[in-house]
């Protein structure tokens, strides 16, 4: 396998202390699909690394939106990589390294979890454009897709005392343009999703996080790619709430692939598909505590949907979509979080460059529009909670920025937390 050259400072690692223990060319044979994904990034340039811009204006309310009840305060799982070890935590940033503007690796920074305020320490490089980040359940491993036409997922471990990280080697994902992966919850196997070519790939896991050789590769042949689109573009591959079950988000075939995977040999056998509206475009989905309910951003008809989930069987069921608050046209949603606590939900609008607040009703099976909240960048391409949850992280691809918000604990509501940090045609932020 092949390794990459690391240039992380000493200090990074030193600021996060020994609780670290634990869109620019179009694909050959895929028309215009893979370079609408990465043409946004083009359009940023060398003016991505300097514009930052002013903080956002207070939220707008859409017309018909009704205030939010009391809840209680959004909280997500702690990073076992932390423990309750107080002081700055790690942040790591996605780019492309392929367009004008962008970056040179893997970004890596440093978060304070009360202000959110972030700051730059270093970059981990010879990964080729490393546009999406996931991190292991042990918070020892940090894996990154390389999106380009021969796409491949590799592994970085984190070191604790000071050290380096080392890149453990990356593996091909069999397809192109790979531009989302997650690790199943077991910790034994890598989901990565082909964009490019409508391919969903299984990569198994060893003890040390390094990766293995494919244990399976599934392209989507049906059904008929959705109107406008010129074939399958798998954009998300994660794990069901059961763990059992893996489910694959196609954008082309307007369809969410549910499959078994055999947790022994990390194969994968095809159980059911959920199918939304000819032209919707679904990307992102994320699912409720509940384990019974999730919530299906469609990028290409601005709509979120509702949909039900049989733990049992893998089947997921699409209900009607609704508004994303942004008005007419498409603003490109581009990925939906939940609450850990069940009670807000938030969405990305790239065209908008806002943020979507929903409260979640009827244990799960309802979304009702609260507000949108301007987000202070350019095309806001990720977001993340911090792991208490009291933090909201955007990547801001335009504008080469991210956005940090504080999280109301009554009410969901977002404030920015001072002026957004530059980073190189941010297309994905990871805090730790």
């Amino acid at each position: 396998m092949p390794h990459a050259k690391v240039t992380v400072t000493a200090e990074a690692i030193d600021t996060w202390g020994a609780g670290m223990s634990s869109d620019a060319r179009p694909s050959p044979g895929q028309g215009g699909g893979w370079s609408r994904r990465r043409f946004v990034g083009v359009l940023a340039g060398a003016a991505a690394v300097t514009t930052v811009p002013a903080p956002a204006a207070p939220g707008t309310v859409p017309s018909g939106a009704t205030p939010a009840p009391a809840a209680p305060a959004p909280t997500a799982a702690r990073s076992p990589a932390h423990g309750s070890r107080p002081g700055p935590r790690p942040l790591f940033l996605g780019t492309y390294t392929s367009v004008d503007g962008g970056g040179t690796g893997i970004g890596i920074a440093s978060y304070d979890p009360t202000t959110g305020r972030v700051t730059g320490v270093g970059t981990v490089t010879g990964v080729g454009d490393p546009s999406y980040l996931a991190p292991h359940p042990d918070g020892r491993t940090l894996y990154a897709v390389d999106e380009r036409e021969d796409g491949g997922v590799t592994a970085l471990r984190l070191r604790a005392g000071g050290q380096k990280p080392s890149v453990l080697g990356t593996r091909s994902t069999g397809g192109a343009g790979p531009c989302h992966l997650s690790v199943h919850p077991s910790g034994r196997w890598l989901l990565s999703a082909n964009y490019g070519s409508g391919s969903v790939a299984v990569h198994p896991i060893d003890a040390s996080g390094a990766l293995g050789e494919r244990t399976d590769l599934v392209t989507h042949s049906g059904p008929a790619p959705g109107p406008g689109q010129q074939g399958p573009h798998a954009h998300q591959f994660i794990t069901g709430p059961d763990g059992d079950h893996v489910l694959a988000v196609d954008l082309g075939t307007d369809t969410v692939y549910t499959y078994r995977l055999d947790r022994s040999r990390g194969t994968l056998a095809e159980v059911s598909q959920a199918h939304t509206r000819p032209g919707a475009g679904p990307r992102h989905l994320t699912f409720h505590p509940d384990g019974r309910h999730a919530y299906l951003a469609n990028e290409v008809d601005n709509t979120v949907a509702v949909c039900g989930y049989d733990p049992a069987t893998g089947r997921l069921t699409v209900g009607d979509p609704q508004s994303t608050g942004t008005g007419e046209g498409t603003s490109y949603p581009a990925q939906i979080l939940v609450t850990a606590n069940g009670a807000y939900a938030y969405l990305a609008n790239r065209g908008h460059n806002s943020l979507t607040r929903y409260a979640v009703e009827a244990d799960g099976a309802r979304l009702r529009l609260l507000d949108t909240v301007p987000v202070g960048g350019d095309f806001p391409r990720h977001i993340a909670f911090s792991p208490d949850g009291r933090l909201l992280f955007a990547a801001n691809q335009r504008s080469g920025t991210v956005s940090v918000f504080q999280v109301d604990a009554a009410d969901g509501g977002l404030r920015l937390a001072g002026e957004p940090f530059a980073s190189p045609v941010a297309v994905c932020a990871l805090p730790l």
